[in-house]
């Protein structure tokens, strides 16, 4: 039978400090925490060789005095807490008095300390939990430590750091995160001996966020104020267009400690639920201020894990005060034009080329433009049969005062321009307006788009159409290129959200889709939730099933390849929250029944379009997380052809 002993001293020091030391991150970690603690309004940070053998952390907080310089260095020592009660309200970023000892079991450590009211300084050296040194010295107000040569004593713990310049990246990242969540103390960061990052500690964030991280992120940030269930939630989020590719650059903080929250995650990316596209991340920096009772930070040893007392209305405050922000105060996309004018490249083309071409030659002017008999066919773009359908339809839509028609005309090509190759899709969107009952939707051969009279719908010029894809419209001193498969898209995706219930239409043909396994499983245990979509499915054995039913919007859709298409996502995204799948499903029915990019639009029909896009400016976003239309000044297209510097 194994004998119990009773591990020395330096042996339990060691195992403690694994838990808390685990790189020089670490160590600055809780050392800048203390001073914080300590009341610092400036701290300073320098590192060498990735802090492995140089970390110093001076403040000009309280100081420590000399009677309990010592037992900075003894094992849960620490003026933070005294009774097992003040684990239930923890304010400070410190409380365990773990850190300083764990330290100095694995480290060389000098400390340098005066409080206010003494008239000379401590100087106190300890290494490898032994004591070296303890003495007067000169200095001022506040704390100095100076840690050397961490793990000198632990070789094996040594192997597994990492090279000097990844291990001072993560000093960097810790102190660039604390400085954020801080902005009213100074933070300086010296990097062999070069200065990395300094911030003002004017309790500006947004200026504290430029400082640390640059205009990158901070231009592309929104302001976030919100207050719910007697919590606060502050900070700063990134427009939707502005996502990023990773959550690098989330940061969340209670009470302004650093945390590492999947709660917290979570709520955030669901406030941008079909504003971003899959794959990519919103950057934050956000604060909650909270009762300390309903937060347990003594989960970690490192203090970066919480839990709540309750949940939910910690998620509630993020999620609502996140999508409140984003709808408030999010713009239009500006795209920005390159460096390069136009006209500057088209003379370097035109210098690099003189060889080939003379401008000067009277057969080819410049400003002609020529058409080969095979381009001027695109031109034709209905037939004569399409064509009078159209007029009928704008004779039609002259008769009624109350509502206007928008007809969308489907080309597959500038090739083939027959009655084969045009149809016309006749598109629904209700009122923008949220009732209690969806009034009953009469199914025609073709629906209509019925645009309000809006007074807050701004006074706009369409001015053409791009690529039969983007409409270029003016609007005072700008200039909005208009995605309308994205923008007809979000259309048709905030009308299938809001209606109670989808109206339908009944399939001449019913059709049979033959699926896999898992989709026919998948696609059968959610019939009724495809019902409350608009479409009547049903199974129809030996992994098929069959769709009799459609929601009225969609027209010449290819059914089979749309109910594939869903049974993809519901598989993709796996949830048991219903709204959660019935967005999946509007998604693939909105984007199905929208307005191609390529399809013919007549300038009546761009003009409906524009005015009924206008006059619902919170679609900002097809549901994919695209933007719905780019803002490019006068000022920046001035700029590029030098009418202004």
């Amino acid at each position: 039978m194994p004998k119990i002993n009773v591990l020395p001293k330096e042996v339990y020091s060691l195992i403690a400090a694994g838990e808390v030391v685990e790189r020089p991150m670490s160590i600055v970690k809780e050392m800048i925490e203390n001073s914080i603690d300590a009341g610092a309004g400036h701290i300073t940070v320098e590192i060498k060789n990735g802090g492995t053998t140089y970390i110093r952390i001076t403040d000009d907080g309280c100081g420590i005095a000399r009677e309990d310089v010592k037992k900075v260095f003894i094992s849960h020592a620490t003026s933070k807490i005294s009774t097992g009660a003040d684990l239930d309200s923890i304010a400070t970023l410190g409380f365990r008095g773990e850190a300083m000892a764990s330290i100095a079991a694995v480290a060389k450590v000098e400390l340098l300390t005066k409080a206010d009211y003494e008239d000379i300084g401590t100087r106190y050296e300890i290494a490898g939990g032994e004591e070296m040194d303890c003495s007067d010295a000169g200095c001022p107000d506040g704390t100095t430590v100076v840690v050397r040569d961490i793990f000198f004593n632990v070789p094996a713990r040594m192997k597994f750091l990492k090279k000097d310049v990844t291990e001072g990246n993560s000093v960097q990242g810790i102190v660039e995160r604390i400085a954020i969540s801080n902005p009213d103390i100074s933070f300086r960061f010296i990097r062999d001996g070069r200065q990395a990052m300094i911030t003002a500690g004017n309790g500006d964030l947004k200026s504290t966020i430029y400082s640390v991280y640059g205009a990158e992120l901070s231009e592309t940030l929104v302001p976030v104020e919100y207050h719910y269930s007697g919590m606060k939630l502050t900070g700063y989020v990134s427009r939707p267009h502005q996502s990023r590719k990773s959550r690098a650059m989330q940061f969340f903080f209670i009470n302004g400690r650093l945390v590492d929250s999947r709660l917290a995650k979570a709520a955030l990316e669901q406030a941008y639920k079909n504003l971003i596209m899959v794959g990519r991340f919103p950057a934050c920096v956000l604060n909650i201020e909270m009762d300390t009772k309903l937060v347990d930070v003594n989960v970690h040893p490192a203090k970066i894990e919480v839990r709540f007392v309750n949940e939910k209305p910690v998620f509630d405050l993020i999620y609502y005060g996140v999508k409140t922000a984003v709808e408030q105060q999010d713009t239009v996309k500006e795209g920005k034009l390159s460096d390069n004018s136009i006209s500057s490249v088209y003379a370097n083309q035109v210098k690099t080329h003189s060889s080939k071409i003379d401008f000067f030659k009277k057969e080819e002017k410049p400003n002609q433009l020529k058409f080969s008999s095979a381009s001027r066919t695109t031109w034709n773009l209905a037939s004569p049969k399409a064509q009078l359908r159209r007029e009928l339809s704008e004779a039609e839509n002259a008769k009624e005062e109350s509502k206007e028609e928008l007809v969308f005309h489907k080309s597959a090509g500038a090739a083939e321009q027959t009655d084969n190759t045009i149809e016309e899709i006749r598109l629904s969107v209700s009122n923008n307006q949220n009732t209690d009952k969806a009034e009953p939707v009469e199914v025609k051969e073709t629906a209509d788009i019925i645009i309000d009279e809006k007074d807050d719908v701004p006074v706009f010029r369409v001015i053409g159409e791009a690529f039969r894809t983007y409409i270029i419209v003016e609007i005072e001193n700008d200039l909005y290129y208009i995605d309308k498969h994205a923008a007809h898209e979000r259309m048709n995706f905030e009308r299938l959200k809001a209606e109670a219930h989808i109206s339908s239409q009944l399939l001449l043909t019913p059709v049979a889709v033959k699926l896999s396994a898992e989709e026919y499983s998948v696609v059968t245990d959610n019939i009724p939730l495809l019902e409350k979509c608009g479409f009547a499915v049903e199974d129809f054995g030996n992994l098929s099933v069959i769709v009799r039913e459609t929601p009225s919007m969609l027209d010449g859709t290819d059914i089979k390849d749309l109910i594939l298409e869903i049974a993809e996502k519901l598989l993709r995204h796996k949830t048991d929250i219903e709204p959660d799948k019935m967005d999946w499903i509007f998604h693939s029915t909105a984007c199905r029944s929208a307005v191609k990019g390529g399809d013919y639009t007549s300038e009546q029909e761009r003009e409906l379009f524009v005015e009924k896009l206008l006059s619902m400016p919170d679609i900002r976003y097809c549901p994919h997380g695209r933007p719905v239309m780019i803002k490019i000044s006068r000022y920046e297209l001035e700029k590029q052809f030098g009418r202004i510097q």
